[in-house]
């Protein structure tokens, strides 16, 4: 009898039980071998999963740690953007102080070329009287015969040089004093202003702020005050009468600190170029004026209080021989 009959209810039938099977355990093998794929799927995904995690921490770390950086040369950008202001704001102040100085060396110059030309005059003038009076000399020697009146001649001669020499001196003193008395008539008795002898001296806070060369709006009223009266006094001088008015500024001896003056001889000399232009803006001849600084090594007032220092601090203005 072939395999796969059999009887049922006493009938003839096939045997479908072990096709049946067979079916049941293929569907088994398909069922598990999906579940392995899925479970190897699974885990490949897993692992590529925990891989880009890892990845991105990395990538992350490495971010922050260029914004790190970036901060740090943002930071370092600016600390050499604010050098750069710095050394361009120091370069502009050293050009101006270059500047500056050129300005006062043109001017002594100026000073300087008109000194030496009234002084070769007068030495041309000197020599001129001198040989004369050496022509005259000569002869006395050279004539046994010299009348007395001609010797009077000559000792008059020397004696109308050194009175024409003494009577320049005599002038220019008689002028000095009514050219203060002048101007004590005109500015009055106000604080801070006084007459010493040959000197017209003035406080330097009323004309410019601490550690400035740069006079203040109520200093520029009180040089422009000073310029008019000048210009009135200056008129009656002689104009045969070799006259300057020197500007002196002079300091107390605390130090600068900071700022534009390396010393106090930079800013009492800066303060009376100042004056100088001032008054030559005025009206006051260029040729007429001089302009030097002593710092704080010519004090009126050797002390060390408060008063001391504000009287050393001055500004002198005399009328000079040139």
């Amino acid at each position: 009898m072939p395999r796969g009959r059999y009887r049922s209810g006493g009938h003839d039938g096939l045997n479908v039980w072990p096709g049946f099977v067979d079916a049941l355990s293929s569907l088994l093998l398909v069922i598990i071998f999906v579940l392995v794929a899925f479970v190897l799927t699974q885990f490949y995904l897993g692992a590529m999963l925990s891989g880009r995690d890892q990845t991105i921490t990395h990538l992350s770390k490495q971010l922050n740690e260029m914004t790190e950086l970036l901060d740090i040369e943002r930071r370092n950008s600016a600390e050499l953007k604010t050098t750069i202001g710095t050394l361009t704001e120091q370069l502009s102040a050293a050009n101006a102080e270059l500047d500056n100085a050129r300005g006062q060396i043109e001017e002594e110059h100026k000073l300087s070329a008109d000194a030496q030309a009234q002084a070769a005059l007068l030495n041309q003038q000197l020599d001129s009287m001198r040989q004369e009076l050496a022509r005259l000399t000569a002869e006395l020697s050279n004539s046994e015969a010299l009348s007395t009146e001609q010797k009077v001649e000559i000792a008059n001669l020397g004696k109308r040089l050194n009175a024409a020499l003494a009577g320049k001196v005599e002038e220019l003193t008689k002028f000095r004093s009514e050219f203060f008395g002048r101007l004590r008539q005109l500015l009055g008795n106000k604080p801070g202003i006084r007459i010493e002898g040959d000197r017209f001296v003035f406080q330097s806070e009323l004309l410019f702020p601490s550690g400035s060369a740069e006079p203040s709006e109520q200093g520029q009223a009180r040089l422009m005050e000073l310029a008019h009266t000048l210009v009135e006094v200056t008129k009656l001088i002689p104009a045969d009468i070799p006259w300057v008015l020197r500007v002196d500024g002079h300091t107390d001896k605390v130090p600068v600190k900071g700022g534009k003056f390396a010393s106090n001889w930079e800013l009492s000399t800066e303060r009376a170029v100042t004056i100088v232009k001032f008054l030559a803006a005025q009206g006051i001849p260029p040729e007429r004026l001089a302009a030097a600084g002593f710092g704080e090594y010519q004090p009126v007032d050797k002390g060390n209080d408060p008063a001391a220092l504000a009287k050393n601090r001055r500004i002198e203005i005399r009328l000079d021989q040139r």
